[in-house]
């Protein structure tokens, strides 16, 4: 079967992690073009990454014949961009959030409600860790889960895997929010590690979501994502046990406790020459995660991220939603809440 072609709108940040998983699976995707407005940063990104980049969204649908285009410009842009796309009949995968406000949203539920084929680039519920106790929640290990404290992620992505978490659709949610500041020595950025010691202030906004039966925590600082001393964190509770970080504590009966760690698998330790790579996650004897791309170097991101991409193929294929527009606006409208 040949590679699923796509193209990219926007040289950005996170359209480096579509052009790594492409690069590090040409057997299944391949970039037709990206889309870079500026022609001398359009050079050098042909130079970088070795792909033909477009002034513009129409000369790339001109030359190229891409299965979908990936959406990855700043939200504000974003809703402009799908509805060009759109308007051209090319099913479009946007990065998150798919519009920055309330007004961006409806303006895209008409397009969708017009007949715009659109899913959303949320990856985080497909990151490994993640999967994994979604697996595990789906078996029914825990129980039907009522409560969820998710330290891990910020506004959209962390509503997303509260709803993911707790298998909510649209229910209406009581939210009561409160932010705090601390201090913090200044950690790692995108850009690299700190240049020198330095104290900066750490801000952390702490969210209660009542959804009638079913409760969560939003629990976020912006340092988690990079800095070395603060982590994520997360507790899903069920009836008849809960998941705590890669904890499963479980009853297999109202008398028998049972207590399992997920462990990852990873290749390429020791003598293993398999090439340096994650397998799966076991708990106990049971594979509850297996990568779908074992083999290629990639990050836990970037294994989600190609999850986006082979779900986005199977949407254009077969219209079964990966992470549809519905759900996406859900989350960032329980987010700007």
């Amino acid at each position: 079967m040949p590679a699923c072609s796509f193209a990219i709108v926007g040289p950005g940040w996170r359209t480096e992690f579509f052009l790594r998983v492409a690069k590090a699976l040409p057997e299944r995707f391949r970039v037709d073009g990206v889309v870079v407005r500026d022609p001398a940063r359009g050079a050098a990104f042909e130079a970088e990454w070795g792909v033909p980049t477009f002034r513009s969204v129409e000369a790339l649908l001109r030359l190229t014949r891409p299965r979908f285009t990936v959406v990855s410009v700043s939200q504000p842009a974003a809703p402009g961009v799908i509805a060009e796309l759109a308007a051209a009949g090319q099913p479009v995968l946007t990065e998150t959030p798919p519009a920055p406000d309330l007004e961006g949203l409806l303006r895209l539920w008409a397009l969708v409600q017009g007949g715009a084929r659109l899913q959303v680039a949320e990856q985080y519920f497909l990151q490994p860790t993640h999967a994994a106790r979604l697996a595990l929640i789906a078996a029914g290990r825990i129980g039907t889960p009522s409560h969820a404290h998710v330290a891990v992620a910020h506004g959209y992505h962390g509503t997303s895997l509260i709803r993911s978490y707790l298998g909510l659709g649209f229910e209406n949610a009581t939210i009561r929010a409160q932010g705090f500041t601390a201090p913090i020595v200044a950690g790692p950025t995108r850009a690299g590690p700190p240049a020198e010691h330095r104290i900066a202030q750490s801000e952390q906004t702490i969210a209660t979501l009542d959804f009638g039966g079913r409760s969560a925590v939003f629990d976020f600082t912006g340092d988690q994502y990079h800095h070395w001393i603060r982590t994520a964190r997360l507790l899903v509770r069920g009836e008849r046990g809960e998941i705590k970080d890669d904890e499963l504590r479980y009853l297999e009966d109202h008398r028998t406790p049972v207590t399992l760690r997920l462990l990852r698998q990873d290749a390429g330790q020791y003598a293993n020459i398999q090439g340096h790579h994650l397998v799966g996650i076991q708990a106990g004897a049971e594979w509850v995660y297996r990568n779908p791309f074992a083999g290629a170097r990639l990050n836990d991101d970037e294994i989600a991220v190609g999850a986006c991409l082979a779900g986005m193929q199977r949407y254009v294929e077969t219209g079964e939603e990966i992470y549809g527009f519905a759900a996406a606006a859900q989350d960032q409208y329980l987010a700007l809440s």
